[in-house]
């Protein structure tokens, strides 16, 4: 089992920057990527970014790409997602995602972000 705890979530005034931290910790040797989401109230949980845990491949979803960057330390076991020139639309809880290999997905408890306009 991957259990995941996650950190960083605040209030912060548009146009301002956030960093998010997810350590992973257990079956760590079996993560073969890691991520984020994140879910509005009265939305669906949507994909944010992605990052292979071998080669650090990212990928991000177009709203935002640009502002938004996912990074690994691998020995840390632990994802980190800085965020730049938030938006009040990037409101939403973050929740940190690990896929290992043999079984599924893994979560974390989720950290809220609140950008005032």
């Amino acid at each position: 089992q991957v259990q995941l705890v996650e950190s960083g979530g605040g209030l912060v005034q548009a146009g301002g920057s956030l960093r998010l931290s997810c350590a992973a910790s257990g079956r760590t040797f079996s993560i073969y990527s890691m991520g984020w989401f994140r879910q509005a109230p009265g939305k669906e949980r949507e994909f944010v970014a992605t990052i292979s845990w071998s080669g650090g491949s990212t990928s991000y979803a177009d709203s935002v790409k640009g502002r938004f960057a996912i990074s690994r330390v691998k020995f840390k076991n632990t994802v980190y997602l800085q965020m730049n020139s938030l938006k009040p639309e990037d409101t939403a809880v973050y929740y940190c995602n690990a896929k290992a290999i043999g079984r599924p997905d893994s979560w974390g408890q989720g950290t809220q972000v609140t950008v005032s306009s």
